[in-house]
């Protein structure tokens, strides 16, 4: 038996209006994806930004508490300023910020470090860090600012 011209023609339209439904809805679902990655991209710059402005303060609090007089060490007005500085690290530590490892003696990487001045000392050849003039940090595991260093070589 063979369908009447209509029903098939209704059959067509129906096919064709679900592959129509099925492109939409993949559709909509890229965009929603796409959105919501640049939702969180926007986050993280702003974010990134905030921080950026906030680390020249970081680091003129901790100049400040290294050169406290030896005399004003035990001071409470010193010691609560100490107690600030911690305060103000666990914060940014729950941002997701890290300080980058640029003690002394620490292998040189150029990847987290920024060298600005390099020392012919050693004779073995190796890089490795003699001084951290900056502090640099991580955000969400990557550099947001390089640690500024004195390289020997």
């Amino acid at each position: 038996m063979t369908k009447p011209k209509k029903q098939t023609e209704l059959e067509q339209q129906v096919g064709e209006l679900t592959q129509d439904l099925q492109r939409v809805r993949a559709d909509f679902e890229n965009y929603r994806k796409r959105a919501d990655l640049e939702k969180d991209q926007a986050r993280n710059n702003g974010k990134a930004a905030a921080i950026l402005k906030l680390l020249p303060v970081i680091d003129n609090i901790e100049r400040a508490i290294a050169h406290t007089p030896e005399d004003l060490k035990d001071n409470a007005w010193a010691q609560g300023i100490s107690g600030l500085v911690k305060q103000l690290d666990k914060s940014l530590e729950g941002l997701d910020l890290q300080r980058i490892d640029a003690k002394p003696g620490t292998p040189f990487n150029p990847e987290l470090h920024e060298a600005v001045q390099f020392d012919e000392d050693s004779d073995d050849g190796q890089e490795v860090i003699a001084e951290e003039l900056q502090p640099g940090y991580l955000l969400n595991g990557a550099p947001i600012r390089h640690a500024m260093v004195r390289v020997k070589s």
